[in-house]
Parts: C-alpha cells; sequence; structure tokens
C-alpha cells in the first residue's frame, strides 16, 4: 500500500499544480486578491504531498520491496543502506521524482519568503513555476512512473549500478539537481516580469538571491562530481570534458553571467534585456543537460541512456517553456528600455565584459558537446571532440575573465580611471609577480602553463584581498568589519576561482605518471617516491569480491604511507570496477590503481603524483562558501529597499 499511497501524492500534487499555474494568473491579470493569495497554500501542499511521494519510493527501497518495479532492477538485498537510499535517485525515474520534488521545494520557498514581492509578481512567479512542475509531473505519470507493481515479485533485485554504489554519488545528483532547479526560480521571475511589462531595481533584488542559491548548489554538485570521477573511475584526473559534466557546466557559467548582470539591473537599471534573456537561458540549459542525460544520443560514463522517445518528450518540454519565454522576451524586449548610462571604462562596462567572456565560454562548450551530434545527423560523419579542442577554445576566454575580475571590482560605477584603479592593486601585482617567480624557479625547463595560470589564480586571490582592504579606507579593520556580507562573499568567491586556477595549473603542468608492471616485493620509483607491492590478497565485501593490492609509499628510506588499491567485481551484475588508494597531502596527492594480474604473476599498476590536486575542490568549496556568506546579507534575505520600489497592493500593471 505504500507505493500505491505515493502514487496517489504524486497525482495529487500534479492536479494541485494545474490548480497553481491557473488561478493566480488569472487572478493577477483581473486583480482579484483571494484568487492571487491562493498560490501560497497551493505551492506549500504541493510540497507536503511530494514529501509523501518520495518518502514513499524510498520506504520501497530501504524495506527492499522488490514488488515495485524500479526496486528490483536498482536494489538488492545485500546492498548498505546508503546505497539502497541514493539507489532512490540512480535511476531514471527517480531522478525525476527527485526533480519535481526540488521544483515543489523552491515554489514553497518562493511562498514562504516572498512576502515583500508585490501581489502579482509574486502570484506570477508561482504560477509560471507550478507550470513547470505541472509539465515535469505529467512526464512522470504518463511514461516515468516509479511506482509501478510487477505482477510476481522476485526474490531479489538486479543491485544498482556498481559505479553508483559511492559516497560521492550518494550526495552529487541531490545538489546537482538543487542546482539545475534552482535555476527555474531566475525563469519564474523573468517570465513573470515580462508577463507585467516590469524589469527595474527591485526586481534584480528578488532575483539574485534565487539565482544565487542555484550558482551555490551547482558549484557543490560539479565540485562533488568532479571528485567522483578523481578517486572512483581510476582514470587520475578531475574533469574530462564528458557530455554530462558539459551539461552542467554550461547552466554553471550561465547563472554565473546572470549573477553580475542583475548587478547592474539593481545598481544602474541597465542590461535589462540581456539579464532577462540570461534567466531564460540558464534554465533552458538546464533542460539541455536533463534531455542529454535522458536520450540516450550522447554516450557517457554519467548518462542514464533510457529509451529516446522519453528523451523527446523532454525536448518538447524545453522547446515549449524556452521557446514561450522567448518569443515573450521578442514582444516585450523593445520596451524594456535603459535608465542608467555609463562609460566603457566603468565597474559596468567590466561586468558586461564578464558577461561576454561568461556567455561565449558556455557557447564554445556548448558548441563543443554537441557538434558530433550534429554532424552525425546532418552529414553522417562520426567525429570525436574532446579535451583538445575545449582546452584551446575555452582557456583564453577564462584568462581574460581572469585578468579582468580583480580591476572591474574595484572599479567606480558610472565612469572610472584605468591608471587610478589599477593603484589599490599595485600590492596585488608585486605578490603576483612573486608567485610567478617562484613557481618559474621550481618548474624550468617545464611548461610555461604553471608560471601564467599560478600567476592568474594569484592574481585573482590577492586581487580579492586587495578590493576588501581598499574598501576600508583608512579605517583599518573596523571598517572591515562592517563590510557587508556581501562584500566579503564576493571576495571569497574570487578568492576560490583563483585558488582552483593555480590548482588546474600546476597539477596539468607538474603531474607524473608512471604505468608498469608490479612485481611482489620489487620497489620501483614514483617521482621521488618508491613503491613497493607486497601482495594483493582476495577480500570479500558486502556485496562484490575484491583484489586488494597492499602497496608501501616511502621517500628516502621513511614510510611514507601504506595504499590499498582494489578491482572489484560485483557479484549481482558481475562488473568489475576499479578503486583508486589516494594518499592525500596539502601539496600533492599520490595515487595508485590496480589493473589485471599478468601472466608473468605480475600486476599492473598506475601510479601518479598529483600536486595540489586538493585546491581544486577546495578552491570550489570556497567559491561555495563565498556564495553562502553572501545569501545571509541581509540585503539578499529580505531583498532590502525591494518595498519601497514595489507597486501598492492591487496595482496592475498596463499590458
Amino acid at each position: 500500500m505504500i507505493a500505491e499511497f505515493g502514487h496517489l501524492a504524486l497525482i495529487l500534487a500534479f492536479m494541485l499544480s494545474l490548480f497553481q499555474m491557473t488561478v493566480p494568473m488569472v487572478g493577477a491579470a483581473k486583480g482579484w486578491h483571494g484568487w492571487m493569495d491562493s498560490a501560497r497554500p497551493a505551492a506549500l501542499a504541493q510540497l507536503m504531498l511530494m514529501l509523501i511521494s518520495f518518502g514513499a519510493l524510498t520506504m520501497a527501497f530501504v524495506t527492499s520491496d522488490f514488488s515495485v518495479r524500479l526496486v528490483h532492477a536498482n536494489s538488492h538485498t545485500s546492498k548498505p543502506l546508503i546505497y539502497k537510499i541514493s539507489g532512490v535517485w540512480g535511476n531514471h525515474e527517480g531522478s525525476m521524482l527527485l526533480w519535481v520534488l526540488i521544483l515543489a521545494l523552491f515554489g514553497a520557498a518562493a511562498a514562504l519568503f516572498g512576502n515583500n514581492l508585490p501581489p502579482t509578481l509574486r502570484a506570477r512567479v508561482l504560477a509560471v513555476q507550478a507550470s513547470v512542475t505541472a509539465a515535469f509531473y505529467a512526464f512522470i505519470i504518463f511514461t516515468s512512473n516509479p511506482f509501478w507493481r510487477m505482477g510476481n515479485p522476485p526474490f531479489d533485485g538486479r543491485d544498482l549500478n556498481p559505479l553508483l554504489q559511492d559516497p560521492g554519488l550518494a550526495f552529487h545528483p541531490p545538489f546537482l539537481y538543487l542546482g539545475y532547479v534552482g535555476l527555474s526560480m531566475a525563469f519564474s521571475f523573468a517570465v513573470a516580469a515580462l508577463i507585467e511589462g516590469r524589469v527595474d531595481a527591485a526586481w534584480a533584488r528578488w532575483v539574485r538571491p534565487w539565482t544565487l542559491a542555484a550558482w551555490v548548489f551547482l558549484t557543490i554538485g560539479i565540485a562533488l562530481g568532479s571528485w567522483w570521477a578523481y578517486y572512483e573511475l581510476g582514470w587520475g584526473g578531475f574533469w574530462f570534458w564528458d557530455p554530462v559534466e558539459n551539461a552542467s557546466f554550461m547552466p554553471w557559467l550561465l547563472a554565473a553571467a546572470l549573477l553580475h548582470s542583475a548587478i547592474v539591473v539593481e545598481k544602474r537599471e541597465a542590461l535589462k534585456s540581456w539579464t532577462i534573456l540570461l534567466a531564460i537561458m540558464a534554465f533552458g540549459f538546464s533542460l539541455i543537460g536533463t534531455f542529454i542525460v535522458r536520450s540516450g544520443l550522447i554516450t557517457s560514463v554519467h548518462s542514464f541512456a533510457n529509451d529516446p522517445e522519453r528523451g523527446i518528450v523532454i525536448l518538447a518540454i524545453l522547446v515549449f517553456f524556452v521557446g514561450g519565454a522567448l518569443t515573450l522576451y521578442a514582444i516585450r524586449a523593445p520596451g524594456m528600455t535603459a535608465k542608467g548610462v555609463f562609460a566603457p571604462i566603468s565597474r559596468e562596462g567590466a561586468l558586461v565584459l564578464n558577461n561576454v567572456l561568461l556567455s561565449v565560454s558556455a557557447f564554445v562548450v556548448f558548441v563543443g558537446t554537441m557538434w558530433p551530434l550534429i554532424a552525425e545527423m546532418l552529414w553522417g560523419r562520426i567525429l570525436s571532440v574532446g579535451p583538445p579542442f575545449f582546452n584551446q577554445a575555452f582557456t583564453p576566454f577564462m584568462v581574460v575573465l581572469a585578468l579582468v575580475l580583480p580591476i572591474g571590482s574595484i572599479m567606480p560605477w558610472k565612469r572610472g580611471n584605468l591608471g587610478r584603479s589599477l593603484r589599490p592593486l599595485r600590492g596585488a601585482l608585486v605578490l603576483t609577480a612573486a608567485v610567478m617567480a617562484l613557481v618559474f624557479a621550481v618548474s624550468t625547463g617545464r611548461s610555461a602553463l604553471a608560471v601564467i595560470g599560478a600567476g592568474l589564480g594569484a592574481w585573482l586571490v590577492f586581487g580579492a584581498i586587495a578590493e576588501l582592504v581598499h574598501r576600508t579606507g583608512s579605517s583599518g579593520l573596523s571598517r572591515l568589519r562592517r563590510l557587508p556580507r556581501a562584500d566579503w562573499g564576493k571576495a571569497v568567491s574570487h578568492a576560490g576561482l583563483g585558488v582552483t586556477f593555480i590548482a588546474i595549473a600546476l597539477i596539468t603542468a607538474w603531474q607524473v605518471e608512471d604505468i608498469r608492471v608490479a612485481q611482489i616485493d620489487e620497489p620501483y620509483p614514483l617521482g621521488p617516491y618508491e613503491i613497493v607491492l607486497r601482495s594483493v590478497d582476495r577480500v570479500d565485501g558486502p556485496n562484490y569480491i575484491s583484489a586488494m593490492g597492499r602497496l608501501e609509499v616511502t621517500r628516502d628510506g621513511r614510510p611514507v604511507a601504506m595504499l590499498n588499491p582494489e578491482k572489484r567485481v560485483y557479484t549481482v551484475q558481475n562488473m568489475p570496477t576499479t578503486e583508486a588508494s589516494i594518499h592525500y597531502g596539502f601539496f600533492r596527492d599520490i595515487y595508485l590503481v590496480l589493473g589485471d594480474q599478468q601472466p608473468d604473476g605480475g600486476w599492473a599498476v598506475r601510479g601518479y603524483i598529483r600536486p595540489f590536486a586538493s585546491w581544486i575542490w577546495a578552491g570550489s568549496m570556497l567559491m561555495a562558501l563565498g556564495g553562502l556568506i553572501s545569501l545571509t546579507d541581509r540585503r539578499h534575505r529580505v531583498a532590502a529597499g525591494a518595498a519601497r520600489d514595489a507597486r501598492p497592493r492591487g496595482a496592475v500593471p498596463a499590458e
């Protein structure tokens, strides 16, 4: 009965979403307060119903109810509890249920925290959000029902994909979905503003916290996915330009552009049309990512690769919402006049350049991701677009972005002077030069990438610090403590980006790689370390059998670590996986992977020295932390000043 109860709650939530997408919208058009106010309880009730539905599916997985077809296909009695729970979203149907749960969550959050919104705008935002939710409810109910029963329940299940049985993959999808779906709020605000014909500073203050929250979740989700790929897949890398990785990276870039563009709307009431377009496209690229993962058109280690027919339905949802929003945008855009005028050399000008760089970068990633598919469809040519293309086409835009960010952050609004703006950054320039000199001294004879990348990263870090110092003026620490949290958040995020730049440059330029057949008790060198394979033992796990190596790592005769890489075979699916063993360090990781046994009795072993690898995820977490700090700024939490900009209650703008 639990599954049926969850199915019923899902259907009731769908019906409620149809009510929420129509009644408040009509009420906003007619000025009927009761109809507009009905959006709030409808959004909250929707969330409650979705919590019941998702809880029912989770209970089916935890109790191993194999009469539910989805549980049978993605679980097993011997699987650890954490993977039974993560199995709920480790498949197409369950992940879509999580998707609509998060849609309902954001709708309810807007209903709870949107008291400062004008009644008409709030009603329209919640109605648009409900329309998106209704489309995905229909998609789940009619094509991807997670509660489908089996007539003759089997004794046990087929188990979850072994690659997904990992703590990183237990938390990576929920954070990624919070980011993907969170951008639906920016979309809803954009469409509601287009319907009202009103985009101003108050609207920008309202939309920024939602976009910032989505960007933070996307940052965490992408970082967790990158970390999982690093230690689980055994490739030794952190980013592979995989199509599904790119699918999450594109909306992240556009969300970052939207955040910076909304600042110009808020401060100067300029770039209105561009900001609305970014809000539409950021969510549009989230839907494109969903289509890529679920259509089966692109092969990826991350892809669900379900039947293309359901992918076509998602494509239809994408075309309807994004196409409809762009049509409305085309009608309304001519009326969005900019009030603020600014010179090219100004903070506004720097933010415009920032937007151009981020948007073009997203377009480059999109072209590289989709071009093989387009070439095959149109010309029948099989093409492969890999890291060399992305590294050469994408990197130059990031280099320019890193150069511009510290300067643009310190420039005055409206009109600035480049020479005067560089004065507070003189200390940052000196420290950046010192870092570049140090890296050059260490990497003599190696690639110049380390020097350039470390210099750009240091410029971002020291530039962020210099901006904070500049804002304090002569007041010193007392003024520093009183700076708005949004300023602190921006500085931490920019510094986090700098740390990531440094790490990527140094790990790419300085890494050491060794692939060999290792014999028992025969030492071999790996950079400055000595590795000895002591033994390979059979280990029985809860639902797998493992060949576990014992590799001793020493340096100058002193023990450093005992690493235990594994070669696992999951018995239910008879699928082998590689479990790397990593000795993490502040300045380097020692990374060992055990391969197959060779005819001579030795074992294939891959070893890497990954300098500054941990800094990649430390930088990502700093970026996310900066976003969280900014979210705690009172101006973001309550959209300070929005009330005085809002129209009086009941006032309906001319259509």
